[in-house]
């Protein structure tokens, strides 16, 4: 691996973007991907006007489509454009299967930690029980959202911190590329008069996540630990997951958040809280940190 390369040190054969563009050409496969599946979700009633998933089918359908649509976007860029095998966006590594399993037990453990810092700060009120299990049709329910966030999350990390950060990385080196895959992370990821600490949250995340590719040299156990981490916030405990809501009783306990947005987050959940800022930071330097093992 050299200073410009993170996975793999396999050249290009094809047109690998400048590293001032490949941002923008980021931030244009995420609009094609969205947009362009949107008119057909409205037209199915799966979306209402503003974009929003409507129900739990919308919510399947949203987390489904339009990101299967980007995972195939940029797939087909990397192998047709650039020309490069997809070792070098992190597909790459040994036991891939066991190191996203891996990465899915960390996630959530750690989205567990963050609740549990939360809510013992008192920021929430436990209302009841997870009654999830007490009803099949919800169990098959949060089953198919784990295959869902399977697709959703682990097409964010192919783009974001498999090509989108090694396309910097080999053009401008790898400081470069963490922060403009973190600033257009936090982008997309940003909407008009969001409170402050939920921009913070998302660059942390994005910092986080980055570091782990970083250190691993592959995306798996990253791409599982997104997978872990929303599919559990969106089920475990009644809270939101980036501000969106999944209409099923809690897994775990139900969860009524009390106290500022600035410790729970407010609407977008427990991810704009200050105290997820400060876990990814810890997880930031743990990361940098601890010797690597031979």
């Amino acid at each position: 691996m050299t200073s410009k390369t993170l996975f793999s040190a396999e050249a290009h054969r094809g047109w690998l973007p400048w590293g001032l563009l490949s941002p923008f050409l980021c931030i244009a496969f995420v609009a094609m991907s969205l947009l362009g599946t949107s008119p057909w979700l409205k037209s199915l009633g799966l979306e209402d006007s503003s974009g929003d998933p409507i129900g739990l089918t919308g919510v399947y359908a949203f987390l489904l489509i339009p990101f299967a649509a980007m995972g195939l976007l940029i797939v087909a860029w990397v192998r047709l454009v650039e020309r490069r095998p997809l070792s070098t966006v992190g597909l790459t590594g040994p036991a891939p299967a066991r190191t996203l399993f891996g990465g899915i037990l960390i996630g959530a453990v750690m989205i567990m930690g963050l609740v549990a810092a939360v809510g013992g700060l008192g920021g929430y009120e436990v209302a009841g029980p997870g009654r999830a299990l007490a009803s099949p049709r919800v169990m098959g329910s949060i089953g198919l959202l784990l295959l869902c966030f399977v697709v959703q999350a682990g097409v964010e990390e192919l783009l974001f911190r498999g090509w989108l950060l090694s396309a910097v990385t080999r053009k401008l080196g790898l400081p470069i590329g963490v922060l403009l895959t973190s600033l257009v992370f936090t982008f997309l990821h940003w909407s008009p008069n969001q409170y402050w600490l939920i921009t913070v949250s998302s660059f942390a995340f994005s910092a986080f996540a980055c570091a782990w590719a970083i250190r691993a040299r592959n995306i798996w156990g990253v791409m599982g630990w997104h997978i872990g981490w929303n599919w559990l916030l969106s089920i475990g405990f009644g809270l939101p997951v980036t501000g969106l809501m999944i209409d099923l009783p809690p897994l775990l306990v139900h969860l009524v958040p009390q106290g500022p947005d600035s410790l729970t987050g407010g609407a977008e959940g427990p991810e704009g809280s200050w105290v997820c800022s400060l876990l990814f930071v810890i997880g930031v330097a743990v990361l940098l940190l601890r010797p690597r093992k031979s």
